[in-house]
């Protein structure tokens, strides 16, 4: 058996918070994040809405002569890093620094800064592209901004996994801890796709929300009205450790994460497989991982993205999973009001599920007004709800078929 590992500290950032409580306090309310989109002029675009962070100045987190270095998702990454940094209390000295590692994904990566240097290249030849473009852009320069920030010598990793990236990446950082690799682990996942190119290529798929006209209710995880996903940006970073290291510095737990569990649906490059089996299959080994009965889970913070096939089969999956405790078991999609955060959406979600069990507490699927027939759980419709509950999960699937699902449980020891 590995070491056990807590999580610590936490930072969020998403279209309905630029820190952790506001982000909690809103998603308690039920408000959305989802307004027209300012990044870029949408008015010819089928989809002119998304959850962008409002009111983020990046040079409240890096120095002006860095940003030039950094794509957007890297700014997000670390603003929600200085966040969980500063709650967890910890501090990365010299002897600590070969264990401490970073594990931060994404899915995209600086889509902004790739469109950005191919207009300079075709407005004014190669000799207009930034010497910073490929560190700008590529996945892993996320984990390792916050490792070069923090001086983390320990394992640094990005996993890249399209939505399921961050989920991968919690998880990941989980087992180097549980195997002995690092004491501590800063991970999650950020995103920042809301550019010409991202809006325009899930729209090409019609795979996004084109309700335009009302863009706070746009995002409809299992309603009949449902008709795509809103797209989302932020970042969502937990810091990891190992249970007795953060008992001798006396930190503050915030919960247990206790199973984590991959599959492939090996099926399609962006449609679920039948019967979500992939999903079904993922929630088991992760509950296996935790060794932990199925009736025992008190909540799942679901993929729930609101695409008509996507939430059909997750319900498949859960009743599959669950069995007649399905219909007892309170589930909930929080991208009805953070939109779907691409790779960012497992890390967000994981530590939405977190302040779930720490304050015991459900936060609602909002704009769940006429359920679809196929649809039929629990899905906390609309109102926050109190709850005593031990375990709880969150899902992430992603395109190519890859899936995670992440256990925590309750600190109260």
């Amino acid at each position: 058996m590995g070491r056990r590992v807590v999580v610590t500290g936490l930072g969020l950032i998403c279209g309905v918070g630029n820190t952790a409580e506001d982000t909690w306090k809103n998603l308690l309310a039920g408000k959305s994040g989802v307004a027209r989109i300012t990044q870029f002029d949408p008015s010819n675009f089928a989809c002119q809405i998304a959850a962008e962070v409002k009111n983020f100045d990046p040079l409240n987190f890096v120095e002006k002569k860095e940003a030039k270095k950094m794509g957007r998702f890297i700014y997000l990454a670390l603003a929600a890093t200085d966040e969980a940094m500063k709650m967890s209390g910890l501090e990365v000295t010299p002897e600590l620094s070969t264990r401490v590692g970073v594990h931060i994904g994404s899915g995209i990566g600086g889509f902004d800064v790739i469109e950005r240097e191919h207009s300079n290249l075709l407005n004014g030849g190669p000799r207009k592209i930034s010497p910073f473009f490929i560190p700008a852009a590529i996945v892993n320069l996320a984990a390792g901004h916050v490792s070069i920030r923090y001086r983390a010598k320990g394992p640094n990793e990005a996993t890249c996994t399209a939505c399921t990236s961050s989920a991968h990446s919690v998880g990941d950082a989980f087992k180097i801890i549980a195997r002995c690799d690092a004491d501590v682990m800063i991970a999650g996942g950020t995103e920042a796709a809301i550019t010409p190119m991202g809006v325009g290529g899930f729209a090409a798929m019609r795979a996004l929300s084109v309700r335009n006209d009302a863009p706070e209710k746009a995002s409809r995880p299992w309603d009949s009205g449902r008709d795509g996903f809103v797209i989302g940006e932020g970042a969502g970073i937990l810091i990891l450790e190992e249970l007795e290291f953060a008992r001798r510095r006396g930190a503050r737990i915030l919960a247990e994460i206790i199973g984590y569990g991959m599959s492939a649906d090996a099926y399609h490059i962006t449609q679920p497989a039948e019967e979500g089996d992939g999903a079904y299959r993922v929630m088991v080994t992760t509950l296996a991982d935790a060794k932990v009965q199925p009736q025992q889970i008190g909540y799942v913070n679901a993929h729930g993205t609101s695409t008509d096939i996507g939430d059909k089969l997750e319900t498949i999956a859960i009743k599959r999973t669950f069995g007649d405790h399905a219909y007892k078991l309170p589930v909930s999609s929080t991208k009805s009001m953070t939109g779907h955060l691409l790779g960012g959406a497992g890390g967000l979600e994981a530590g939405i599920t977190v302040l779930a069990l720490r304050d015991q507490i459900l936060p609602p699927t909002i704009n769940l007004e006429q359920p679809d027939p196929e649809c039929d759980l629990d899905y906390v419709p609309n109102k926050a709800r109190k709850v005593e509950i031990e375990y709880a999960m969150s899902n992430s699937f992603g395109f190519g078929g890859t899936n995670g699902a992440l256990l925590f449980r309750r600190w109260a020891q």
